[in-house]
């Protein structure tokens, strides 16, 4: 019986991932050429834009039959400027092969490639590629994985994995499997299958793509220790891991089936129905009726989709980590703005995370991008798409803003005839955790259906701070208290109770200097020759960033590595390449948020007013002889009709 697997092949930029994509598939008979990424003749490389920059941006789908296993392939984007759009695909794949180069080893996106592996609990296979390239030395890039990624990574080239050294390196990543094996002095196949698939076990296979070589071994460990993913039931389930346009401008929701079967023709959003299923290989598909659990395809005929929704009985997956850290404003020189917001919105539709905002009183938009990479990928998909000519300005940094002590907000909106007092707790969550919330409220106090308008108002847009009014993160939000009225209360009186209640507890908390400015820091790699590490280190400390020799005195060139802020080190790539004359190198991936290294000189350029940002106000409303009446923040705890706690 052939097993389905879908399979995503991950990398570092320029680590040779849809070289070993063709070479799968010219090993396995589907292509009778094989193609070259430097010649743009490669087979999932179709874009002008691919062939032009000699990478890959898009996902892209192709297919393969070898042995009793048909794999379907994902070939994602290596640049660490799309890699959301590979943390998307991560959400769909039962296994991936991350491909590293022998020559370069371990990057700093590969490590963010590894910890989203773990995030998403994807089982990984390892191809090290580039063994023919002068320089390759596999021994030292397998150790290099075991002391840096996990200690089980084990090379399985040329070796028996159920028996001898190699079993015995396995089984010591598992109590149970250990004691099998010294009982045994073997392993079962399906205990290795089963340590790959808990992620307790990598296995690394080494040849080079480029001239075949190690692409038959690993095809057949593919096939040997790979498990299909069980379906979870009869009942139709899918998620959305991407969005795309055809040529003839047809909308692309491309799905993977997690349950049931999906149906052509067949509702799948409300008001919404699948009209084709293409099943892709490359740049051409063929139709098909119905796609079974586990199956991939593109859906025509939807207009609401987006990456990581839920379809069916599917949950919708949270936000991707990795976010955008820059904001680019576009110029417009023109009457007519409608074809440039709609080609930035089709994009936006594609790419969620550009965000595109229009500034009427600017005639500017303003989209947000992960690095100049991905900026003048956009300028030339504007132009060769859409045949539009614009002008960014220089990026802006994305900043966010947190709190580092408890509060309890409160907010109270009861204009004539209306009612709603809400009481919220806002406390620091940890780094990266985004905004949680949750209820403490006893129904007895404030009901059911009521405490359910405020948790929905709570997730129904997006909460800024009141120190720059940058979105709010890492926060936990509680619901701890409220009152209603029977006649008088309705659900949009809780909205607006909800988001005042947000706004007063961060407006005590300014006033007590409890709220943080967040930047965006980089984790960065930067290689310069030796007598230029002394400007290095001098240049490092001046940006605030922290450093530490990693290599030296082992060559021409010393390795430092470290974080720093966005801010300061988003063009120093260039610097460096000027200063030490071609041979340096710097490599930056994002690394989240932490307290701005400037913020005074931030909070002091942007002069924002929290309290004349009226859409995000944090004054309540109250009710006295039969009319309404304002009442600033700092004295609405005191005429709260619920008790307050300081």
């Amino acid at each position: 019986m052939t097993k389905q697997i879908i399979g995503g092949l991950v990398a570092h930029v320029d680590a040779g991932k849809t070289t070993l994509t063709e070479a799968l598939l010219y090993q396995a008979g589907q292509l009778r050429q094989l193609g070259r990424v430097d010649k743009g003749s490669s087979f999932l490389d179709p874009d002008q834009l691919e062939k032009q920059r000699g990478i890959t941006i898009f996902t892209h789908q192709a297919a393969l039959d070898y042995q009793k296993l048909h794999l379907t392939l994902l070939d994602t984007p290596g640049h660490i400027d799309f890699a959301a759009q590979t943390e998307q695909v991560l959400q769909v794949l039962d296994y991936a092969v991350l491909v590293i180069s022998a020559t370069d080893g371990l990057q700093g996106s590969t490590r963010t490639l590894w910890d989203l592996l773990a995030q998403y609990h994807v089982p990984t296979f390892i191809f090290i590629n580039k063994t023919d390239s002068v320089g390759a030395d596999v021994p030292a890039v397998i150790k290099q994985l075991q002391s840096s990624l996990s200690a089980a990574c084990v090379d399985f080239t040329g070796k028996t994995p159920t028996t001898g050294a190699t079993a015995e390196a396995i089984a010591m990543q598992d109590d149970a499997v250990l004691e099998s094996y010294l009982a045994n002095d073997c392993l079962t196949e399906q205990q290795v299958q089963s340590l790959i698939q808990q992620r307790k076990l990598f296995p690394c296979y080494a040849g080079s793509a480029l001239k075949l070589t190690g692409i038959q071994e690993l095809l057949d460990g593919l096939a040997q220790w790979t498990v299909e993913t069980p379906s979870t039931g009869d009942q139709f389930a899918a998620r959305v891991f991407k969005i795309s346009h055809d040529d003839r401008g047809n909308r692309l929701s491309w799905v993977r089936v997690l349950s049931g079967q999906l149906v052509a023709k067949r509702e799948v959003l409300p008001g919404e129905k699948a009209d084709q299923l293409r099943v892709y290989n490359g740049s051409k598909f063929s139709i098909q009726q119905s796609i079974p659990a586990g199956g991939v395809c593109a859906i025509t005929g939807l207009t609401s989709s987006y990456p990581g929704q839920g379809l069916g009985q599917a949950t919708t997956a949270p936000q991707p980590r990795l976010q955008p850290v820059l904001s680019y404003a576009i110029k417009i020189d023109n009457d007519n703005p409608r074809p440039y917001l709609a080609a930035l919105r089709e994009l936006a539709d594609e790419e969620p995370q550009l965000k595109v905002e229009w500034l009427s009183e600017l005639q500017e938009a303003r989209v947000q991008l992960m690095g100049t990479v991905q900026k003048e990928v956009l300028e030339q998909l504007l132009a060769q798409r859409y045949g539009l000519q614009v002008q960014f300005t220089n990026g802006q940094i994305l900043y966010r803003e947190t709190i580092n002590r408890p509060v309890e907000g409160v907010g109270h909106f009861e204009p004539l005839r209306h009612y709603a007092e809400v009481h919220l707790r806002l406390e620091p969550a940890p780094r990266g955790s985004g905004l949680t919330f949750t209820s403490h409220c006893r129904e007895e106090v404030l009901s059911h259906n009521w405490q359910q308008q405020v948790m929905t108002s709570l997730g129904a847009k997006e909460h800024r701070g009141v120190l720059i009014g940058a979105p709010l993160t890492d926060v936990q939000i509680t619901l701890v208290g409220g009152k209603g009225s029977i006649v008088h209360s309705v659900g949009g009186d809780f909205r607006e109770a909800t988001w005042r209640a947000v706004r007063q507890g961060l407006m005590e908390l300014r006033a007590q200097k409890g709220c943080v400015l967040l930047e965006p820091w980089y984790h960065y790699r930067l290689t310069v020759p030796q007598e230029e590490v002394g400007r290095a280190i001098n240049d490092l400390q001046q940006m605030g960033a922290d450093f530490k020799l990693t290599e030296s005195g082992a060559g021409p060139l010393t390795t430092i590595t470290g974080s720093g802020p966005v801010a300061t080190m988003r063009d120093y790539a260039i610097t460096v390449r000027n200063y030490s004359r071609g041979q340096g190198q710097l490599e930056c991936v994002v690394d989240g948020y932490r307290p701005c290294h400037n913020a005074a000189e931030v909070i002091t350029d942007h002069q924002y007013d929290p309290v004349a940002d009226l859409p995000n106000t944090p004054d309540s409303v109250f009710c006295a002889h039969g009319a309404g009446y304002p009442v600033k923040w700092d004295q609405v705890p005191a005429m709260a009709h619920f008790p307050y706690q300081k």
